[in-house]
């Protein structure tokens, strides 16, 4: 039997208890993974919120080795914090697992699809073919994906999104939940489509577009 991959997730909130669900899920699956506990900046900043007593160190123990773990995953559910941290922790641990999570019941034709560091793929989620999820971005649960689309770095996809063909969604932008983007439309960097939106024009970089269809906040 393969020896278990130890992952510890970056975060301690409602989202790194999620990806924690993730790892133990794909390891009842049969892929050898470990859930090793959660790391934070700074344990001073914890609240009874968070899952502090599977706390096992902070970044700083991590990247000195007084913590050691295979792999890290980022619990980070903000895009432009995801892509920060995750881009600043390979700066300072380069050689560092970030393994693709991908969630046993995700369909897809996965030989065309490509994969960057720190991917999430959620539960129920469908993928067609020709898929590029690059570093640290994530799709949430029963969401879908359509040929050829492309998700920025950072970039989160709310649950229920329903992203059409050839779509392009930037770096750090986030997706709400319920969405549906059209074929062939770009989403910029650091954009935000409000939830339940119908994207059927590109959406500038910066932008916060609601509605039906979407439009920028602003825009007559």
């Amino acid at each position: 039997m393969a020896e278990s991959q130890s992952i510890a997730v970056v975060g301690a909130g409602g989202f790194a208890r999620e990806v924690r669900w993730l790892i133990e899920d794909i390891d009842r699956s049969g892929t050898p993974m470990r859930f090793a506990g959660y790391i934070v900046s700074d344990r001073s900043t914890l609240t009874e919120d968070d899952d502090v007593e599977r706390v096992i160190g902070e970044v700083a123990s991590v990247e000195t080795d007084d913590v050691e773990v295979d792999a890290l995953a980022l619990g980070i559910g903000s895009p432009a914090v995801r892509a920060r941290i995750g881009l600043e922790l390979v700066g300072s641990m380069p050689d560092m697992a970030w393994p693709a999570l991908i969630h046993p019941s995700v369909q897809g034709d996965f030989e065309t699809w490509t994969f960057g560091r720190g991917v999430l793929v959620c539960a129920g989620v469908v993928g067609t073919v020709n898929i590029t999820l690059s570093d640290f971005a994530m799709v949430n649960i029963n969401s879908t994906i359509g040929h050829e689309a492309k998700v920025g770095v950072g970039s989160v996809i709310n649950p229920l999104v329903s992203i059409s063909g050839g779509v392009a969604v930037g770096d750090r932008a986030l997706i709400g939940t319920g969405a549906n983007i059209l074929q062939y439309v770009t989403v910029g960097n650091d954009a935000t489509i409000g939830a339940g939106g119908v994207v059927t024009k590109d959406i500038p970089s910066g932008a916060t577009a609601v509605g039906i269809p979407a439009r920028p906040i602003g825009e007559r």
